[in-house]
């Protein structure tokens, strides 16, 4: 850590270093950005605007038993684990994402569809924006690995292309 970046505890005993949140600030300003998010080994620094200001996080503690499988899991494609998979569609934003265009209606793709390239996979809401995941390339749906509404990461899993 410089000499000129002061560090400040959080709440929780973390150290936030203020000067570095006003510089990511400031090029949010100078960039229009409406987020930037900081690695620094365990802790991650994210500020957004018209949001949450500030967001500090450690990583979770480790958990004491295995979670238990979700009641409807997303369907996965055998074989390669998905992170791994030269088809796999990531999330460009954080957001909400939304298999349909609108509630109600049937989704934008299936497993087993053929998409072309460009043809909308999902949409993901962010800030009130609608933003249509394309698909990068022609091929068949092998996987949705999120369920309608729900919240995604950055370069989140989303949807397995074959």
């Amino acid at each position: 850590m410089t000499e000129s970046r002061k560090p400040a505890r959080g709440g929780d005993g973390m150290r936030v270093e203020l000067e570095l949140v006003r510089e990511l600030a400031r090029l949010l300003d100078e960039t229009n950005l409406t987020e930037i998010e900081v690695h620094d080994g365990d802790r991650a620094i994210r500020v957004a605007r018209g949001g949450t200001a500030l967001t500090v996080a450690a990583p979770p503690p480790a958990p004491a038993a295995p979670p238990a499988a979700p009641a409807s899991p997303p369907t996965e494609a055998p074989g390669l684990p998905p992170a791994d998979h030269p088809g796999l569609v990531r999330s460009p934003m954080v957001g909400t994402a939304y298999l349909s265009p609108e509630p109600g209606a049937p989704p934008f793709v299936g497993v087993g569809k053929a998409v072309g390239k460009g043809e909308t996979l999902l949409i993901i809401e962010a800030m009130k924006v609608m933003n249509p995941i394309a698909a990068p390339k022609a091929g068949t749906v092998k996987a949705i690995l999120v369920e309608n509404e729900q919240p995604v990461e950055y370069d989140q899993p989303l949807v397995i292309i074959e």
